[in-house]
């Protein structure tokens, strides 16, 4: 091969080569390109980096916890100093629908801990229901026994750059359906909830604040019988769910007496010197502490400000004109404290302004707020959120609702008109509403600060004391503003000067030194002895009594809402006679030209339903027994049946009051202006009413009880089943013609005396016969209600057929004849 050849082919191999070369290079560039590896994505549950997770596209909320948010999307950034802290949930409804509560009432109260386990940050329920002292043998048992339950754990996604705090998502909590902290059982069950809708529900915001976190989030639930809009299938509501940093240390406690009326927190401590597990119970109250620098001014009985004073804010929202009244019934209150030793211990100031404090917000808890709201609910309320380690309470938030000013004026007016110019109108002045208001504010703070309604207050001073301008303008209308003593109905026209309404009485006083005078150097425990002797102090003395409030069934008559005196009979008499005053002008003290006669038919529906609270009254001192909390170190009974006389007298007044018809209720000018028809069924409703309560089984059970026990000192079942059928039944007896109201009556006294004989169920005793709702047990075949109704039925039934050849008319003779055919159906119902 010549060497031109060979350099030739060398110059063809080389160029070959160069461009195999490049060619593979390019060829290896691009399948190195086309084979770089994919940005990797984090492993499910992989922890990362703090500026992945939190970007610069989240919004920060600084406070309790740093709450980072971006659409729909909330972190919480925990710090470790709060990991294992004890915090209290509090879960409310923020608005609603009409029919499914009201905004600020509670759904559900616990305690809650953030705990880090390994990749997870679990929030644990805690309880403090079930507690032994630690340094007790018995305690591991309580703590083997009470495992806190997981609500919830996350996935941790990042920490802190300073490595100080964990960042989970928290929205997943929030926005599922976790009952614990959403509609609780109990509603879904009564609105045939079946599930939460989760396209209509979402989280509206979450803030947070130095002590605590608020969460608002809208939730819809598929109901099968919603209250309100039954068209849409469901019922949706704003939740609010606010998280609240409890104390590092509780603060002492102060153990409850059932002897003064107080709102209380209990647990079951096993670490008791008892031989079985045994509740304790203490008061919910603030922490009001004296200053250090203090101590010898209180130890001489001089009065001290707290190291923290009890301020309210009143809400923006509230109008200006009415803001001054709110702030008084606040300060009301000072006076109580000054009994307890401390001075200006609470107080009222207006909300800051956006200017002033543009991060001032209701919802911070360490503001307590009257909090105004635009709603057709004639209320207003006072609830409280308290440590339930100790009974601490927290912060308060007075729901106000704007048309409580309509509750005021139509009690107001029928309770006063007759002897007060200011009520009759309705539209009061500004001033006299205002005092109105203040009143209520006095009331809802009561509440606040520990006191529930004191229900035995308003029977300790005699009826005719309160028609006297020295005793009232002295003492107010009761002992107690948390009574339900309204306006003073008892006082007639020429009583002039008399007090109108109660005030901050001797019991509040009494109330507030006995739960907030600080006992120095004393445990919770030794405290007891002082408090008990405190008590037996005022023991015996009515202004001083606490009578639990009663739902259902009034037992006790001394312990009533709505009534005034010591008598009931006296006082409903003197009540009925001003409503006799009031019925001629109502009219004229109702109307202006041009409007219609609506407010005419809402006050006559007024005056009607205050008469039946006279009735009321006296009804239910029949049967009757007294309840008179004691304990073993002092005499006499806790429950004492009500005296024969003034059951006897009880049932005469509601014979001759309601039996015997009411005849100047019924105004013909009215009614032809209100209604086109039903007058007839307004007082067959009336007096069915009272006919009933009269003749429930308890109530007759008590009287056969009283007659064992007391013999001929008792107001015996059949005794009183004399009385009421001659009332009732007093034409049968006098010969005389049965109107159409007296008809309808005696026919129901027949349908009551049928449910008795055949219809009644038996009645279980309640788990305790303290408290609210109160039961007395019947086991209806086996008790002596049966064969005295039957007795009674017989003897009715032969005095009816003697007395229909003399019958006045034909339709008396008719209903005679009828009354007996039904008796006899009701004797023998199976033939």
């Amino acid at each position: 091969m010549t060497n031109r050849l060979l350099s030739t082919l060398l110059v063809i191999f080389f160029s070959f080569g160069i461009s195999l070369n490049t060619e593979a290079q390019r060829k290896k560039k691009k399948d190195t390109k086309k084979e770089a590896p994919k940005k990797s994505e984090p492993k499910k549950g992989e922890i990362q980096p703090y500026g992945k997770v939190v970007t610069k596209d989240h919004k920060t909320d600084e406070g309790l916890f740093k709450v980072h948010s971006k659409d729909t999307n909330f972190l919480f950034e925990i710090p470790d100093s709060l990991l294992n802290r004890e915090m209290l949930m509090v879960t409310r409804i923020a608005k609603t629908a009409s029919g499914i509560g009201f905004g600020g009432g509670k759904q559900n109260t616990q305690v809650l801990r953030w705990v880090k386990n390994k990749k997870q940050v679990l929030l644990k329920v805690v309880s403090h229901n079930v507690v032994a002292d630690t340094i007790l043998p018995v305690h591991e048992a309580v703590v083997n026994s009470n495992f806190e339950p997981i609500l919830y754990a996350f996935p941790i996604k990042a920490f802190s750059k300073d490595s100080t705090a964990t960042v989970i998502d928290a929205s997943p909590l929030f926005e599922g359906d976790v009952q614990a902290i959403g509609f609780p059982q109990r509603s879904r069950k009564q609105y045939k909830i079946s599930k939460m809708d989760k396209t209509r529900s979402y989280i509206d915001r979450i803030s947070s604040y130095p002590q605590n976190i608020e969460i608002r989030n809208v939730k819809t639930y598929i109901s099968a019988a919603p209250p309100s809009n039954s068209s849409v299938g469901s019922v949706t509501m704003e939740l609010s769910n606010s998280m609240i940093l409890l104390p590092k240390t509780p603060m002492k406690r102060r153990y409850f007496d059932e002897r003064v009326g107080w709102f209380t927190s209990s647990q079951t401590d096993y670490g008791l010197d008892a031989q079985k597990s045994k509740s304790v119970t203490y008061l919910d109250r603030w922490r009001l502490e004296v200053k250090d620098e203090d101590l010898e001014k209180f130890k001489r009985g001089e009065l001290v400000e707290p190291k923290k004073q009890i301020v309210y804010y009143i809400d923006r929202a509230t109008p200006k004109k009415w803001r001054k009244y709110i702030k008084q019934g606040i300060e009301d209150w000072q006076v109580a404290f000054e009994a307890a030793g401390f001075k200006n211990a609470i107080i009222a100031k207006d909300a800051p302004t956006k200017e002033e404090n543009p991060d001032w917000s209701p919802e911070d808890v360490r503001y307590s707020v009257v909090r105004y709201l635009a709603s057709p609910i004639p209320n207003a309320n006072g609830p409280h959120v308290s440590d339930p380690r100790s009974g601490e309470i927290l912060e308060s938030d007075i729901n106000w609702y704007h048309n409580v000013m309509t509750l005021l004026h139509n009690w107001f007016f029928v309770q006063t008109a007759a002897i007060n110019p200011d009520a009759r109108s309705t539209q009061f002045k500004d001033e006299v509403m205002g005092r109105l208001i203040r009143f209520v504010s006095s009331h809802e703070v009561g509440h606040t600060i520990g006191l529930p309604h004191n229900m035995g207050s308003s029977v300790a001073y005699p009826v005719d004391s309160l028609r006297s301008a020295e005793f009232t303008k002295k003492n107010g209308t009761a002992p107690s503003i948390m009574d339900y003593a309204r306006f003073n109905y008892i006082a007639q026209p020429e009583d002039k000067g008399v007090a109108l309404m109660p005030n901050i009485g001797p019991y509040d006083k009494y109330a507030i030194n006995w739960g907030y005078r600080p006992i120095l150097d004393k445990s919770a425990k030794d405290e007891k002895t002082i408090l008990n002797q405190w008590i037996k102090e005022k023991a015996g003395d009515p202004v001083y009594r606490f009578g639990h409030q009663q739902v259902g069934n009034i037992i006790d008559p001394s312990s009533q809402t709505e009534d005034l005196g010591d008598d009931a009979m006296k006082a409903s008499a003197y009540g009925i006679k001003n409503l006799q005053r009031i019925l001629p002008h109502l009219e004229e003290w109702t109307t202006e030209d041009g409007e219609t006669y609506e407010d005419l038919k809402t006050m006559y529906g007024q005056v009607v339903g205050q008469f039946n609270r006279y009735m009321g009254h006296v009804s239910s001192n029949i049967g009757g027994v007294y309840e008179y909390f004691k304990t073993t170190d002092q005499d006499g009974a806790v429950y004492v049946h009500v005296p024969k006389e003034h059951q006897k007298r009880a049932l005469q007044f509601v014979n001759s009051e309601l039996f015997k018809t009411p005849t100047w209720l019924i105004d013909e000018n009215i009614i032809s202006k209100t209604q086109h028809s039903g007058i007839i069924e307004r007082i067959r409703s009336l007096q069915v009413q009272t006919l009933n309560r009269v003749l429930k089984t308890g109530r007759l059970t008590r009287m056969i009880e009283n007659e064992t026990l007391n013999g001929t000192k008792a107001y015996s079942l059949i005794e009183m089943m004399g009385d009421l059928r001659k009332g009732i039944w007093s034409e049968v007896y006098a010969n005389k013609t049965i109107d159409p109201y007296r008809r309808n009556l005696q026919r129901a006294h027949l349908d009551q005396l049928d449910f008795l004989l055949n219809k009644a169920k038996d009645q279980k005793a309640p788990r305790s016969d303290r408290g609210y709702f109160k039961q007395t047990a019947v086991t209806i075949n086996q008790s002596d209600i049966k064969p005295v109704v039957r007795g009674e039925l017989k003897r009715l039934q032969r005095d009816i057929k003697r007395s229909i050849p003399s019958a006045r008319n034909t339709i008396t003779r008719y209903h005679l004849q009828d009354a007996a055919d039904r008796i006899n159906n009701i004797l023998e119902p199976n033939k």
